[in-house]
C-alpha cells in the first residue's frame, strides 16, 4: 500500500537549520510530484513547496530562498532543507503525493502523518 512517512522535525532556534524527509513507497515513485505542506495551529495548511516527477520545483513566496526542495528517486525519497528557519515557521510539516507528476494540479491523495517543527529561543 501507499505510504509516505515523514522524519527530521524538531526544535531549532531561530536562524537555525532542519532537513525534512518524506520516505514514500508502494507506488512509482518517479511519475508522481510530492509537495509539502505545514500548519500552524489555528491556521489553514498551506503548501509550502512541491517538486514534479522531472524535479521541476515550486515554494511559496515566504520560504523563497530559505527552502529547498528535492528528490533522489534512487531512495524514494523528497527532501526539504530549511535554512535560516524563523518563529513563524513553526507547524506541522506533512508531505502528500500528488495524483499526477505536475506540481499544478493541486489534487492530493496520499498524506504522511506528518512531522513537528518548531522554531523558538
Amino acid at each position: 500500500q501507499v505510504q509516505l512517512v515523514e522524519s527530521g522535525g524538531g526544535l531549532v532556534q531561530p536562524g537555525g537549520s532542519l532537513r525534512l524527509s518524506c520516505a514514500a513507497s508502494g507506488f512509482t515513485f518517479n511519475a508522481y510530484a510530492i509537495a509539502w505542506f505545514r500548519q500552524a495551529p489555528g491556521k489553514e495548511r498551506e503548501r509550502v513547496s512541491c517538486i514534479s516527477s522531472d524535479s521541476i520545483t515550486v515554494y511559496i513566496a515566504s520560504v523563497k530562498g530559505r527552502f529547498t526542495i528535492s528528490r533522489d528517486n534512487a531512495k524514494n525519497t523528497v527532501y526539504l532543507q530549511m535554512n535560516s528557519l524563523q518563529p513563524e515557521d513553526t507547524a506541522v510539516y506533512f508531505c502528500a503525493r500528488v495524483v499526477r507528476g505536475r506540481c499544478y494540479v493541486n489534487e492530493y491523495d496520499y498524506w504522511g502523518q506528518g512531522t513537528q517543527v518548531t522554531v523558538s529561543s
